[in-house]
């Protein structure tokens, strides 16, 4: 089985190298924090959520992204997670919550930091940006979100980089 992930995480990452310009296609909104709404923006989208919600998350803490991915997996959503590792240890950490609700929460053990702040919405939506999924950067930080539609070359982009870190990572246990 490992075998096998390293084969596909080779071929993505061959796939994913590129660094060739991407279009300029579809809407992009921008949010910044302290209360800018960052928090109200990201559970907005994740509630208009049809058929899978993808995150990719350095620290996620957040109550109302938890609760409303909770929401989502409900209504037949399909939730998944790809956290840091300082998840696996922290004293409050969503993906306890999201575990104990049903959704997979994968941990990215293989780098020094797994940085990314990522929301993939029905292939469709890309919710990324410095903002961590946390009380602190919604009301202390200086923090940005950014929400795209409607550009397919940078979402599949997004996606292979998605399926690379889902790859090499583990499944959470407490």
């Amino acid at each position: 089985m490992k075998t096998i992930n390293a084969l596909i995480i080779i071929l993505l990452m061959a796939v994913s190298v590129s660094a060739a310009p991407l279009p300029s296609t579809g809407t992009v909104e921008a949010f910044f924090s302290p209360q800018g709404g960052t928090t109200e923006a990201v559970v907005s989208e994740i509630r208009g959520a049809r058929q899978e919600v993808l995150v990719q998350a350095y620290s996620f803490t957040s109550k109302p992204i938890a609760k409303a991915l909770l929401d989502a997996r409900k209504r037949g959503v399909k939730i998944e997670a790809v956290l840091d590792k300082s998840n696996a240890t922290a004293k409050y950490s969503a993906a306890t919550f999201l575990a104990n609700a049903g959704i997979p929460v994968l941990i990215d053990s293989a780098h020094a930091i797994a940085h990314n702040k990522i929301i993939i919405i029905d292939r469709a939506t890309l919710i990324t940006g410095s903002f961590n999924f946390t009380k602190a950067a919604e009301e202390k930080n200086a923090e940005n979100l950014l929400v795209i539609k409607g550009n397919k070359p940078l979402m599949e982009k997004y996606l292979r980089n998605y399926e690379i870190h889902k790859a090499h990572s583990t499944p959470y246990t407490r």
